[in-house]
């Protein structure tokens, strides 16, 4: 299952930011048994030696990061474990190497001065998120991301401003590179391009893009149509435009006198070394770390070897105890199969579309003909995710997908 994470371009954060299954991209899953295991235990590093995931030294790796020319750490957007991670590695680096640069895919390079003000001390918080527009460029919690942002002004520490501007996103995304002209390029040159495997990738995000359109969420229009090579075009100058920034601040200084450059990013950008770093590689760049936190019980059991050159293992948090799914509708077992006999008002069944009389002949593709196993399958239902039901209404057969809201 895959959890998508909208936001600033409805087109490339359909997977960037978001927790994604690592199979779309490459090879077979970490191994039962003894490797398996080190998933239980938690606050380690881990590294792959061979097809072997292993726990490493924390000083071993932050060393083998801090002699690299770019560190590159990943996060989903939304989660405050992996921006205290973020900020862990941070310390960590500056303790080795204190000629640090951090960029930020949260700001559009127009934001520079800005980020230069705020590092001097110049700015309050207030006036920091006001005119980085935040709630407009981002619009993610600012609290999860102000730690950070403390660190590089407290230590005097540049920050770096690595993308661009969604008016460019948007015009690759409606017309194509080749069709945005060069002086509205934000000065972003071409992107190398990508490997069979980020392609083959990014051709499925594409799929689920059009999915969304069959399938729109509530009362929101679908996406606009986008065809899939403005689509790769759109993913890979988001890729290029971040490689430039980070590999512009080492220069052409002698490789004895450049800072160690940082840049703070969704994992989706990194994952398996396309992205960013396949850029930052085409740009003449070959060292470079990538490092990524990971939970226990989703992507840890899902490793593959490549993924990153180094993996830290969260602990899980509990969560507060929420109330199971409910679709509000009663079911009734007949001879003719499972009915609907009352949809609640505004219950999420009224939402989706669901109508007193249906009856449900399958559930993510299973038949399903008794009440019990429904309810089952509806209080197993994960919240954010989408449940495809195939109903019989009279003599039609009906295709609906029921979105289940994301945990508040």
């Amino acid at each position: 299952m895959i959890k998508l994470s909208f936001g600033r371009s409805c087109l490339a954060m359909l997977f960037v930011g978001a927790s994604l299954s690592v199979a779309a991209l490459t090879g077979s899953r970490l191994a039962d048994g003894p490797a398996a295991r080190l998933c239980n235990e938690t606050s380690r590093w881990l590294a792959f030696d061979g097809q072997k995931a292993r726990p490493q030294a924390a000083s071993g790796v932050i060393a083998a990061a801090a002699a690299k020319e770019v560190v590159l750490l990943g996060e989903q957007h939304d989660s405050e474990d992996h921006h205290r991670w973020q900020l862990q590695v941070l310390a960590a680096l500056h303790a080795q190497r204190p000629d640090l640069v951090i960029g930020f895919e949260m700001f559009p390079r127009r934001l520079q001065p800005v980020l230069d003000r705020w590092v001097k001390g110049e700015l309050t918080t207030p006036e920091f998120l006001a005119r980085t527009e935040w709630e407009k460029v981002w619009n993610f919690p600012p609290h999860i991301y102000l730690p950070l942002f403390e660190f590089a002004r407290i230590n005097r520490i540049p920050m770096l401003a690595l993308n661009v501007e969604q008016t460019l996103t948007r015009a690759i995304s409606d017309k194509g590179w080749d069709g945005v002209p060069v002086a509205e390029r934000e000065g972003v040159g071409k992107a190398a391009p990508p490997s069979p495997a980020y392609r083959e990738f990014l051709r499925e995000q594409h799929q689920m893009h059009v999915e969304m359109r069959r399938h729109p969420h509530g009362d929101k229009p679908p996406p606009p149509e986008v065809p899939l090579t403005h689509f790769i075009d759109t993913q890979l100058t988001w890729d290029r435009a971040m490689a430039e920034a980070l590999a512009g601040r080492l220069g052409g200084t002698d490789a004895a006198a450049r800072p160690l450059v940082v840049g703070i990013m969704g994992s989706g950008h990194l994952r398996f070394g396309h992205g960013v770093p396949h850029q930052l590689r085409a740009l003449g760049i070959q060292r470079i770390a990538t490092l990524l936190p990971v939970s226990p019980d989703g992507e840890c059991r899902e490793l593959r070897p490549g993924l990153a050159d180094a993996l830290f293992l969260l602990p899980d948090k509990p969560l507060p105890p929420v109330e199971p799914p409910r679709l509000g509708v009663t079911l009734e077992d007949g001879r003719d199969g499972l009915r609907i006999s009352q949809v609640m008002a505004g219950s999420l069944a009224e939402k989706s579309g669901l109508q007193a009389g249906d009856h449900i002949a399958e559930m993510a593709g299973r038949p399903v003909s008794k009440s019990a196993e429904a309810i089952a399958m509806i209080r197993r239902q994960p919240p954010g995710t989408w449940l495809p039901l195939r109903i019989l209404r009279r003599e039609e057969a009906l295709e609906i997908v029921v979105r289940f809201p994301a945990r508040s």
